[in-house]
């Protein structure tokens, strides 16, 4: 009689929150948790790393001048290119993406997120941000090849319950709904591209 020798699912959690605690990163973990119940049946456990990007602003802005990443921001780099499912959330600054994300996402080499499952969040303080999800983070991981999971999920300050981290009926749907779709992703596999020329990732 053998065991099963199956690989756990890596999924990897990017945060781009400034503040301590963040909204940001609420999210983010709601949503993780919203991912892991849905694997749950499966015969497949889940690897979780979340990559605070507040820790390694220092790192980001050296390796954009260097070229070089510190050990840190190598190894959360590496754990993006290996990932099964990505999770990516920012705050909304000046209409789309926080700078510190954008810097992130630039040190990642073209094609590493070719047909990679990602989600993509934001958080803002109004709703009419939320046209950030379209117009600015979906744009960016089509760039990258990813395959983004067809629900963003948007979290104004007003989606948040008005006690503690309690939530609003809205927002637990869009989280759930969201959750569903990345782990059917993950579940199915990337969709690799065996033909993608470097030309074409600039294409």
């Amino acid at each position: 009689m053998t065991q099963s020798t199956t690989e756990p699912l890596s999924l990897v959690v990017v945060s781009a929150g400034l503040g301590v605690p963040s909204s940001t990163r609420l999210l983010a973990d709601r949503i993780t948790e919203s991912v892991r119940r849905e694997l749950a049946g499966t015969d497949r456990p889940v690897e979780v790393r979340v990559v605070e990007l507040r820790d390694l602003a220092v790192p980001i802005a050296n390796n954009l001048v260097t070229g070089f990443p510190a050990p840190a921001l190598g190894e959360a780099i590496e754990a993006v290119g290996e990932a099964d499912g990505l999770i990516a959330v920012t705050p909304v600054f000046t209409a789309s993406y926080s700078g510190l994300f954008k810097s992130f996402f630039d040190l990642i080499e073209p094609g590493t997120l070719t047909g990679r499952p990602v989600l993509i969040a934001a958080t803002g303080g109004t709703a009419r941000h939320s046209l950030v999800l379209d117009h600015a983070l979906r744009p960016l991981f089509a760039y990258l090849r990813a395959q983004v999971a067809p629900t963003a999920v948007y979290a104004a300050s007003e989606d948040w319950g008005g006690t503690g981290d309690a939530l609003t009926e809205t927002l637990p749907d869009r989280i759930a709904r969201a959750g569903r779709e990345l782990a059917g992703l993950m579940a199915a596999g990337p969709v690799r591209s065996t033909s993608t020329s470097t030309a074409d990732l600039f294409a």
